[in-house]
């Protein structure tokens, strides 16, 4: 048999990039010899194995052919008879259609390296409209490879639109569409795979609730940039920069939905959009499977983010509610994702990226004194039933009030010099 290295292994170490996996493609050899050679059998549509020692995954070549909608929709065939060239040009992109043999030899044949020298995503053959799921993926690696100056080539542009008007991203199933969001939701600018999603058509498809922001004006002296779907993509990108994790980022993509409800009447104000965020926030979290956590993020921020932004304003009894309204006394992890976002949202507005922000200071404040108050010295002084929870309320409120005003002493202390 003969062994190569293929795709993304080689792509990223010809880019100078860290390589994580390696992946291998086998030809001239058939299942029966790879399992007698000590090979581990695990692919369940095509033959793939775990080399025995380094545990690597080693394909089979193999060529494909349609036969039906969606990414299940396909014939596969492996063989002693498949050659190298005949599985690299079933792969999407010519950059991830080269291979390297054992003694160094690179083979490639649809001229990736020179697309990866000149920064472009190409597909390799018009076999790429087969299957919907390489959309996503290519969006996906223009998140990731756009900062480092890649392109998609105009006629693969092309070819994404004509998937999407002809319906097969359509059949798209929701964890395929969630894996991908995911992955490149963590990527350092994730919001360039919803604009691209959003430039061949796709994003309309997929994400309803976040393509009906574009075009929704915002008052310009909060929101210089004025688009509701660019302030998203902006609030995305700030809260990538924070290095936050999944649950916030997410979050930043769903906390304005409902700014896409509001009435015209009203525009460009939007008030009340708070609210009219919750359900579209849910509806989009649960057709696409999203994790029980995210779902909760996504929700309670696109609920409570203007609370924190109004702080300074907040009565104590407001910032209580604020509180038990999100659990933050169960689920502390939800305030810190809450302000996360918060912060992301106010400098994810055009020229606003460097902005001072104390809100989410007095938060924690108001959150560490209240989170001191428990039920248990109330049980401990007779307090019995209701009585107990009515008497926690009373007592948090005068924690975060005192909390409250010892921030703001020290903030115009601070002023003073």
């Amino acid at each position: 048999m003969d062994r190569y290295l293929v795709g993304g292994a080689l792509r990223d170490e010809l880019l100078g990039l860290t390589v994580a996996d390696r992946d291998w493609v086998v030809v001239g050899s058939t299942p029966e010899a790879m399992v007698e050679a000590g090979y581990l059998p695990v692919g369940r549509d095509f033959p793939v194995f775990l080399h025995p020692q380094t545990r690597e995954e080693y394909a089979l070549a193999r060529t494909e052919r349609k036969s039906g909608r969606g990414y299940h929709g396909f014939v596969f065939h492996t063989g002693e008879d498949v050659s190298l060239e005949d599985d690299l040009i079933r792969r999407d992109l010519t950059v991830n259609a080269i291979a390297r043999a054992a003694d160094g030899t690179i083979i490639d044949p649809y001229g990736g390296r020179a697309d990866i020298d000149n920064r472009v995503l190409r597909h390799v053959s018009d076999a790429f409209v087969e299957d919907p799921v390489r959309l996503l993926r290519l969006a996906r690696y223009y998140a990731r490879f756009g900062p480092l100056g890649f392109r998609v080539a105009d006629e693969t542009m092309a070819l994404l639109r004509s998937m999407v008007a002809d319906g097969e991203v359509d059949h798209l199933v929701p964890e395929r569409v969630w894996a991908e969001t995911e992955r490149a939701l963590m990527h350092d600018e994730p919001q360039l795979f919803f604009y691209l999603l959003r430039e061949c058509g796709a994003l309309e498809r997929l994400f309803p609730e976040l393509d009906a922001l574009f075009g929704v004006p915002q008052p310009i002296r909060h929101h210089p940039e004025i688009d509701s779907g660019v302030h998203t993509l902006l609030v995305l990108g700030q809260a990538a920069a924070a290095d936050a994790p999944l649950a916030a980022r997410y979050a930043a993509l769903c906390h304005d939905y409902g700014k896409a409800l509001t009435p015209a009447d009203i525009l460009p104000g939007h008030r009340g959009h708070e609210e009219r965020g919750v359900e579209p926030a849910d509806v989009c979290s649960q057709r696409l499977g999203v994790p029980r956590a995210l779902r909760d993020a996504g929700r309670l921020t696109a609920r409570w983010h203007t609370h924190i932004h109004r702080m300074k304003e907040l009565r104590p009894a407001t910032v209580l509610k604020l509180l038990e309204g999100i659990d933050a006394f169960r689920r502390p992890e939800r305030l810190d994702t809450l302000l996360t976002v918060c912060e992301a949202d106010v400098r994810g507005r055009l020229g606003f990226e460097q902005r001072a922000y104390a809100q989410p200071a007095l938060a924690r404040a108001a959150f560490d004194a209240a989170n001191t108050v428990t039920a248990k010295p109330l049980a401990e002084a007779g307090l019995r039933g209701p009585e107990i929870g009515k008497a926690l309320k009373r007592e948090r409120v005068r924690a975060i009030a005192a909390a409250l005003a010892s921030a703001d002493g020290r903030a115009s202390q601070s002023r003073s010099y």
